[in-house]
């Protein structure tokens, strides 16, 4: 689709990305303005480090046992910048006091159990509007607001998984019909890596996170990570959440357009949300004071529907050591790399290989994106690196490393393992006579139709998963880990896609014939290992190998938990405005 549909009802074009630094007050149809984000001076900001729980105990032997973390979702107010107001928000915290924008970075132990009591504060309305046209949680008598928490790239049992129908509002009043009952259990059984954990409420998925429900989680395993003497410590080792927000110009509150794309269907959603304040841990354009050495950045993108390319000033590479929740065989070194929503990207960053006195971290990815052929972002600040001493100051003594090897000893994916193979057709639908979209279903289903999908445990499946929309759709799936083989664009996909629109069929379309001679796409070296979040590219078909069994070692066929029981799990677009109308699908784990 052209870039007129995917603008918010009246604030013309200069919301879009290539024009962040240039737009000016909008006046809105529901008698708002926009925050002019020339308004707001770069790099006043220092960039918070989010306050962290430890989610696991330690016994007065310095034994490890299961934690036990109540985690609270408030109604406060968050300071995204020195000169704005404090702007009302939905926060995480262990109290009302303590919660935050994003929430608090949640620190695990592989193989120790963390428990979290996930508990709803919130009020009985909403500040953001929300769209009831669409299949959405909601109470019986419409008082409070639905949330449920998923742990994204965690493996744990459905019933903590945060499925989509499993919301509850305030002191338990309503109850979704997959609700089960606190504390959600997570394992941890996981190889180490970066997870995050977000609201997943039916519907509501993309206000509630826009309203600050998210935040990070890591699994840790000192005796798998402590040989490998990358950067640590407080200091040296940092969670970075990248999100984007518009703001009101007059009061600082957050902003989310009332007035749909296609409000004759939906009066409200529109197909994506795309903010001109370029947001980093709860504040917009931070700075960070650095010393001339390595740094660890976790780098995630949190934003509903815009995609990051990231690069560095001064000729700085990003060194990456994980992709989303599992650890590179070996390290790959960029100049640059796009993060989708959903998406982590884990990197060493060494200040020492500029002689620079800041380094500014930058984005040029259109919104949305990929954009038009030949279109090009204007490159937009992100947050700047300030190093300590200035451009005189020596780099400092530096035991860390980046070792040639990481964790080469997960399996290599083989598509040889795969049981069967499954095609999954994402769909774009329009208004007829218009260029406005109705509705996005995964093989032409609803999230609420039965379910297809049921892979069975201790197996591998090939999912081919055709992207007959001009969109790039980041595709999670909930449980299973997956790498990707290969990608190819399709020849001829208008004529494909209005087959597929009509039969739903890819034998009969044609798909093989369709694929034939197309090109293939080379896919990023540091997206080549196993992952929960992959970019599907436009008009093409990518080919996963999705695996449905434990990701260790020691090739373990079963889950630590019956997988076969409790609500299932689901697989969806994470651009949150896709997700929520409804790009999503229930899948059931047999045996």
């Amino acid at each position: 689709m052209g870039e007129r549909r995917r603008l918010p009802a009246g604030a013309g074009a200069c919301l879009l990305a290539v024009a962040m630094v240039l737009q000016a007050v909008v006046v809105l149809g529901d008698g708002g303005g926009l925050l002019d984000p020339r308004e707001l001076e770069k790099f006043v900001d220092e960039l918070p480090d989010m306050p962290r729980l430890r989610g696991y105990g330690v016994t007065d032997g310095g034994a490890l046992v299961a934690g036990n973390l109540t985690i609270g979702m408030y109604d406060t107010t968050w300071k995204f910048h020195r000169d704005l107001p404090a702007t009302r928000v939905f926060a995480y915290g262990a109290s009302k006091e303590t919660a935050t924008v994003p929430g608090p970075t949640i620190v695990a132990m592989r193989g120790v159990p963390t428990h979290v009591t996930w508990a709803n504060h919130l009020p009985e309305r909403h500040f953001l509007p929300w769209d009831p046209t669409l299949t959405t949680a909601r109470a019986p008598d419409g008082r409070g607001i639905p949330t449920v928490v998923h742990l994204h790239g965690g493996v744990q049992h459905s019933s903590s998984d945060g499925h989509s129908m499993a919301w509850f509002t305030s002191g338990l009043a309503a109850t979704g019909p997959t609700f089960s009952p606190p504390p959600y259990a997570y394992p941890n059984q996981q190889p180490p890596g970066n997870l995050w954990y977000h609201d997943h409420a039916m519907g509501l998925t993309r206000v509630n996170i826009l309203a600050g429900l998210m935040g990070a989680y890591r699994v840790a395993s000192p005796a798998e990570e402590a040989p490998l003497n990358l950067p640590s410590g407080e200091a040296f080792d940092r969670n970075l959440v990248l999100f984007d927000r518009d703001f009101r110009a007059a009061d600082g509150a957050l902003f989310m357009n009332r007035t749909g794309n296609n409000p004759g269907v939906h009066p409200q959603w529109q197909p994506e949300y795309f903010g001109a304040v370029v947001v980093v841990n709860g504040k917009a354009w931070p700075f960070l004071r650095v010393r001339r050495r390595r740094y660890r950045f976790r780098i995630l993108n949190a934003s509903n529907a815009r995609f990051f390319r990231l690069s560095l000033s001064g000729g700085i590479r990003f060194v990456h050591v994980s992709s989303d929740s599992v650890y590179l065989a070996m390290p790959v070194a960029t100049d640059k790399f796009v993060v989708a929503p959903s998406e982590i990207a884990d990197v060493v960053v060494d200040f020492a290989e500029t002689a620079a006195d800041a380094v500014v971290l930058r984005d040029d990815a259109p919104a949305p994106y990929p954009g038009d052929p030949g279109e090009k972002a204007e490159t937009v600040a992100v947050m700047k690196f300030v190093i300590e001493g200035g451009a005189t100051a020596e780099p400092e003594p530096d035991t860390s490393t980046v070792p040639a090897k990481l964790m080469p000893h997960y399996p290599t994916p083989d598509a040889r393992e795969a049981v069967t193979t499954r095609r999954i057709t994402m769909y774009e639908y329009t208004k007829a006579g218009t260029d406005e979209p109705t509705h996005l279903y995964l093989n032409a289903h609803s999230f609420m139709d039965p379910v297809t999908e049921t892979p069975r445990e201790g197996t591998s499946e090939v999912w081919e998963v055709i992207n007959v929309t001009e969109d790039n759709h980041p595709l999670h799936v909930h449980l299973a880990v997956f790498a990707v083989l290969e990608q190819r664009s399709l020849r001829r996909v208008d004529e494909f896609r209005d087959c597929m629109k009509r039969r739903n069929d890819t034998r009969a379309c044609g798909l093989a014939r369709h694929l034939a001679g197309g090109r293939r796409h080379v896919v990023p070296r540091q997206e080549r290992g196993w992952k929960n979040v992959f970019k599907v590219r436009p008009s093409a078909v990518t080919k996963f190998l999705v695996r449905f069994k434990p990701l260790t070692d020691a090739e373990e066929s079963r889950f630590p938990f019956d997988v076969t029981t409790g609500p299932g799990y689901v697989y969806h677009c994470h651009i949150l405005d896709h997700e929520d109308n409804e790009m999503m699908r229930p899948m059931k784990i047999v045996r």
